[in-house]
């Protein structure tokens, strides 16, 4: 049986606590962004890109039943890192799964006290767009 989208987030914060040093914590972000399915070419369009992030983010879906799958690229490896994240846990859920998730790990691993002003507001941006979407294809 599948996990829950809770039982995704307590992995993730269970995985963060494995690093003590937010500096492995990146690393590992970095890691994430690393393993990313490619992103089509011609999906990389001005409508993909999600508006607050300092680098390019391109996001994009596909619905399949009423699950959504969300597939994303940047040019920054940090941002793609951060997308991957929220990607291993929204995608391949029900819109109304991923609408009325409250997507506090987010917290729970500190991620938005150890990123820079910018990025936080591309991270709000990123769950913004993905709650966005959900609450559209439902």
């Amino acid at each position: 049986m599948d996990k829950t989208i809770k039982e995704l987030e307590a992995q993730v914060v269970a995985d963060f606590e494995l690093f003590d040093e937010w500096l492995d914590k990146y690393e590992y972000l970095i890691d994430l962004g690393k393993k990313l399915e490619p992103y089509p070419e011609e999906d990389k369009t001005e409508d993909k890109l999600i508006k607050g992030c300092q680098s390019k983010l391109w996001l994009n879906f596909k619905k399949h039943g009423d699950k959504i799958f969300f597939y994303a690229d940047s040019d920054a490896i940090i941002t793609k890192g951060i997308i991957s994240l929220l990607i291993s846990v929204y995608s391949g859920r029900t819109a109304k799964e991923i609408a009325e998730a409250e997507f506090a790990f987010i917290d729970q691993i500190g991620l938005k006290e150890n990123l820079s002003p910018t990025r936080t507001n591309g991270l709000i941006a990123m769950i913004q767009k993905i709650r966005q979407l959900a609450r559209e294809n439902q």
